[in-house]
């Protein structure tokens, strides 16, 4: 009898161990926030879809003075992901071979979050998802809409 509950209590400690490793797995990420659009979440790099974020190095002007618009978007994104899940629904992959997805936090869109910041255009291009974001936005001169600034898509273009 004193044998068999060694045993047992030997099983339990086993499947108890099991089971906070695996729970811990589930709730780890490792994330990296590239840019204001781009992250790579658990090896995989992921591309915000249906929107585009200022790049790096570029600025913009308010009241004569630079804001590097860039970082910026970045800062809101790493900001409003703190230390929260991030979850991702992908569209598939772009033509580099990037994720496209919608991701969220907290059940909230982090695309529509960041273009109705003001630091993120709907990219119309590929969506229209986004657009009443921007618009809102845009009407009340929020984030870029208060600045000078050039479009993503113009800025690569001429850069």
């Amino acid at each position: 009898m004193f044998l068999n509950k060694k045993k047992i209590i030997l099983v339990i400690s086993v499947f108890l161990l099991i089971f906070c490793l695996i729970f811990n797995q589930a709730k780890s990420q490792d994330l990296k926030v590239i840019d204001g659009d781009t992250i790579h979440l658990n090896g995989e790099k992921i591309r915000f879809t249906g929107i585009d974020t200022p790049e790096l190095k570029q600025n913009c002007v308010k009241n004569g003075v630079i804001n590097n618009c860039g970082v910026t978007a970045k800062e809101f994104l790493i900001e409003k992901i703190g230390d929260n899940k991030v979850e991702c629904i992908s569209n598939g992959k772009d033509r580099y071979k990037r994720t496209l997805a919608e991701c969220f936090v907290n059940e909230e869109s982090l695309s529509s979050y960041l273009v109705k910041s003001g630091y993120a255009f709907a990219y119309r291009k590929y969506s229209k998802k986004f657009i009443p974001d921007e618009d809102y936005a845009k009407a009340n001169k929020i984030g870029m809409w208060s600045m000078e600034f050039q479009y993503p898509w113009d800025y690569r273009k001429n850069n």
